[in-house]
């Protein structure tokens, strides 16, 4: 569990990182747009398989390895397909489904 937290919190980094280079546009436009617009969502949805492995509730679990799914086949279609609006959905739906998993703490 441990080690799946480590690597899920390495990989939001990196994600993180592509999303700085596409804000920033340091590399060429055809880097930028690998990273910004595929890397991204592909270590998103990596991350998401982490993250869904600590959750106690089941739907939950399914739930976010769909929008792990949706972001990596999203970010693997060709640009101009209208069905690479999915990625947008998969991060959607696991920031969503990863809001609602927090456990609320304990009250004194």
């Amino acid at each position: 569990m441990k080690n799946s937290q480590t690597i899920q919190g390495v990989l939001s980094i990196l994600a993180l990182i592509c999303i700085a280079v596409g804000w920033f546009d340091v590399f060429s436009p055809e880097i930028t747009e690998l990273l910004y617009h595929r890397f991204f969502y592909i270590l998103i949805g990596l991350s998401f398989i982490f993250q869904a492995q600590s959750f106690l509730n089941k739907k939950f679990v399914y739930l976010m390895y769909v929008a792990s799914g949706l972001c990596i086949i999203g970010a693997c279609l060709p640009f101009d397909s209208e069905f690479a609006r999915i990625k947008t959905i998969g991060l959607f739906t696991g920031v969503i489904v990863s809001v609602f998993n927090r456990q609320s703490a304990p009250r004194a």
